[in-house]
């Protein structure tokens, strides 16, 4: 057991960086930052921008109007840490690509429960645009999360490929 944790403490280490990275920029831009204040970084490409997202990753669901959305969202949010940490315990070290994927997935959901706990919605500042297209404004913790799917998907077809051969 003591074997099983200590071979973890890599991707521990991981979720902790990656965690207080989001924690940081976000206070950040919470303590400098009015609401909607936008710094312009790259022009015509990238903006820090505060806003204030209720809704999932990248805006999804923030225009739906419910008072029980927060503590919807938080639930199933607390629901998927706990799939994440089951699955990462479960699966062999040796899948280090996977035990990467599932800590930035896990850093990432950790960030944005903490702001929906603490304050009702998710704090979102990254802002990338060209011309008229602007994708959703995003954070550190969501980036950590598309990341760490994205190397999932990678695994899974990693996995299909050593099947088919």
């Amino acid at each position: 057991m003591k074997a099983k944790f200590l071979g973890r403490l890599p991707y521990l280490i991981l979720v902790i960086l990656v965690l207080s990275l989001d924690r940081w920029t976000k206070w950040l831009i919470h303590t400098r930052l009015l609401l909607n204040q936008t710094v312009l970084v790259i022009d015509g490409f990238f903006n820090i921008t505060y806003v204030r997202n209720t809704g999932v990753a990248f805006g999804i669901l923030d225009p739906v109007q419910s008072s029980m959305k927060s503590t919807i969202l938080a639930i199933l949010t607390i629901g998927a840490i706990i799939g994440v940490i089951v699955y990462s315990w479960r699966t062999s070290l040796s899948a280090k690509l996977l035990q990467t994927a599932l800590s930035l997935i896990l850093a990432g959901a950790l960030g944005n429960l903490y702001d929906r706990l603490r304050y009702g919605y998710v704090i979102d500042f990254i802002e990338i645009y060209f011309h008229s297209y602007r994708w959703p404004s995003f954070n550190v913790a969501d980036s950590a999360i598309t990341t760490g799917v994205a190397f999932l998907a990678i695994e899974m077809f990693r996995d299909r490929e050593k099947e088919n051969r």
